[in-house]
């Protein structure tokens, strides 16, 4: 994640970053769209179009930042953070959209064949896009990681493909003055595919910001440190986090405490949990679960160990929590998180059930088959 910026201040920058896109890559694509035309050079004139589309891109991405930022409302009481997924998928699509045009564009000229004419000017114009779009794409992405923002990161590797393409442009313009050899319809070819599978790349990984991603291993386990660190927790369990837009992300945890402790111990406890996961890691903890843990019976201590053993022996079986044993009431319960890549955790799941209550009849034991949430 990127460091924590205040909402008015991340917008401002994802609006002054995009405006400084937009006006380089009209400029660029005015320069290169004279040159490709004087030229008769498809691949050039493709290239100032895909310039033409990083423009559009960056429109979209200020119209998003626009609208993420709106407050909360009766009908969107969580805000509107998430409209920054659709308009970096919508970035995509244009980037895909441009790729196909420029893949049928190339394909009409391998068919029809233009013979390009090119000046030292032109050779110039193209180099000189070549940096413009390297320095471009470097800054882009490197303020989209810093805010945190899907858009301007799409934006930046956008960026830096245009360099690789432009430069392309310039290998073919060097052969064909050296050996005669016009590769432009078939380079535009290449890059059209090249901006293709960019398209796909950028639009799969939106969609599975938006279908929703595993929480970020190192977030997760700082998260769960820190609850730890606080006296009288055991350990943090089933942290779940949901993400509300870039850098909005609102969750719940469990944690393991004493059966001694009072109402008002946990209380306060969870309290403070919420208020230092929130100042140290901006993560906004909706509720504080709790398990209580054996702490005065030699007996269900003893029996905690030997499950705790039992289950980790099993394979894809990854933790046990949760335990507590109520002699009075007879009833052991516990938690048990099963490794997804397992091919069968209902029937592990059962396996231990039974072979838990084979080895404590006494008991009604309940067991809760946990997923594999976060690390």
């Amino acid at each position: 994640m990127g460091k924590a910026y205040a909402p008015e201040e991340r917008g401002k920058i994802i609006i002054r970053t995009s405006i400084i896109g937009i006006l380089a890559n009209v400029a660029l694509a005015g320069f290169k769209a004279a040159v490709g035309l004087l030229s008769h050079s498809i691949a050039i004139v493709l290239d100032a179009v895909n310039n033409l589309s990083d423009a559009l891109s960056s429109v979209i991405t200020i119209a998003g930042t626009r609208l993420a930022a709106k407050a909360p409302d009766r009908k969107h009481p969580l805000g509107h953070g998430r409209v920054e997924y659709l308009t970096a998928s919508i970035i995509a699509v244009i980037v895909l959209y441009a790729g196909i045009t420029s893949l049928i564009e190339s394909v009409k000229k391998i068919i029809h064949p233009d013979v390009p004419e090119y000046t030292a000017p032109t050779l110039i114009i193209v180099a000189v896009a070549v940096v413009a779009k390297i320095l471009m794409g470097r800054y882009v992405s490197s303020v989209g990681k810093a805010v945190n923002s899907g858009s301007l990161e799409a934006s930046g590797k956008d960026a830096t493909l245009d360099a690789i393409i432009s430069a392309s442009t310039l290998a073919a313009a060097l052969i064909f003055i050296f050996s005669g050899l016009s590769l432009e319809a078939w380079l535009g070819a290449v890059i059209s595919v090249i901006i293709i599978k960019a398209g796909v790349d950028m639009l799969r990984e939106t969609i599975s910001q938006i279908i929703g991603e595993r929480v970020d291993s190192d977030l997760s386990r700082d998260i769960k440190k820190t609850i730890s660190e606080f006296e009288g927790v055991n350990g943090a369990y089933d942290l779940v986090l949901h993400s509300y837009g870039p850098d909005i992300l609102m969750g719940s945890v469990h944690v393991e405490v004493p059966d001694s402790y009072t109402a008002s111990q946990i209380d306060k406890l969870t309290r403070q949990i919420q208020k230092e996961v929130y100042a140290k890691h901006s993560v906004i903890l909706t509720a504080v679960g709790v398990y209580s843990m054996n702490t005065n019976d030699p007996k269900a201590i003893a029996i905690r160990e030997h499950i705790d053993r039992l289950t980790m022996d099993h394979k894809g079986v990854l933790q046990m929590h949760g335990f507590y044993l109520d002699e009075e009431q007879k009833t052991m319960t516990f938690d048990l998180i099963f490794d997804f890549a397992y091919p069968d955790r209902q029937g592990m799941y059962k396996h231990i059930l039974d072979e838990v209550r084979g080895m404590y009849p006494d008991y009604d034991v309940h067991i809760t088959m946990d997923a594999d949430i976060s690390d």
